[in-house]
């Protein structure tokens, strides 16, 4: 019995069981403040929805599964005490949970609609391709990464078909947080990237040049927000709100310099993510 709850919470952890409440909870905040006419209980019982969610967080899950399958090598040298795959789970039984979490995923997906469907497939493909390959050149695997992320968002949009305007801005903000995050995270690992051969952008031009990445990435960011976000009642605070966070993260990120420098700016890039995401409640 011991063993076999220690092989839930491992797998738990594999699965990174945090990001999946966040998953879950950004696309029911999206129903709740962004759909008109919805309650929580119409919510929580439409079995279309439950469907919609379940079969997201199966497909993220199984992303999580591959990845850490492929870069247990890298894993070692970048956060060993983190590793799982190997260690406590023997690597098939992670690769045979990666098929059945995407089968899973896909079949749910099918009770939605089949535009779902083609998402999930999508979805699955586009990790396990940034695993095998795209993690491992110059922004391509954060550009994919940051580009699912916003679809987590977006794929609420196939079920209920309104205020498409709204949701895509969400998208569109949980776009480029992720990918600032995704940047952030390959210059905090670059040890154990360089060591394997890996191309990310900061072994690829130096961690200077891709920290002025970053920072035009964090313009066009809030060009895009100014563009997308004037018409909401409480666009100036929002905006502003914004605005000041996103100078605090690159001023930190300025002065970082350690790995845990880079760890701690990556905490704060996914509360930043949260508390946007939560802003739908007072909008």
């Amino acid at each position: 019995m011991n063993n076999l709850v220690k092989s839930v919470l491992q797998i738990l952890k594999l699965i990174r069981y945090p990001n999946l409440a966040i998953i879950a909870l950004t696309q029911l905040l999206v129903v709740l403040f962004l759909i008109e006419d919805t309650s929580f209980f119409d919510i929580i019982s439409n079995t279309k929805f439950i469907s919609l969610v379940m079969s997201t967080l199966f497909i993220a899950s199984g992303g999580y599964l591959i990845n850490d399958y492929y870069d247990i090598k890298i894993d070692y040298v970048n956060k060993p005490e983190r590793v799982v795959v190997g260690k406590h789970i023997k690597r098939r039984h992670v690769l045979v949970m990666h098929s059945i979490f995407n089968g899973i995923g896909i079949v749910l997906g099918v009770l939605v609609s089949w535009w779902m469907v083609g998402v999930n497939m999508l979805a699955a493909f586009l990790l396990w391709l940034y695993s095998n390959l795209l993690k491992r050149l110059p922004l391509w695997g954060n550009l994919v990464v940051s580009f699912l992320t916003g679809l987590s968002v977006f794929v609420v949009y196939i079920l209920y078909r309104q205020n498409v305007e709204l949701i895509a801005m969400y998208s569109i903000f949980a776009f480029f947080i992720s990918l600032i995050r995704e940047i952030i995270k390959d210059l905090e690992d670059i040890e154990g990237d360089e060591k394997f051969g890996c191309k990310t952008l900061p072994i690829a031009i130096g961690q200077i040049a891709t920290k002025r990445i970053i920072y035009v990435i964090t313009f066009l960011f809030l060009v895009v927000v100014l563009i997308l976000a004037r018409a909401l009642p409480s666009f100036w605070l929002f905006f502003l709100t914004l605005s000041i966070i996103l100078v605090f993260l690159c001023n930190r990120i300025y002065k970082a310099d350690r790995k845990k420098d880079y760890a701690k700016i990556s905490t704060y890039a996914k509360i930043i993510m949260v508390l946007g995401i939560a802003s739908m409640i007072i909008i």
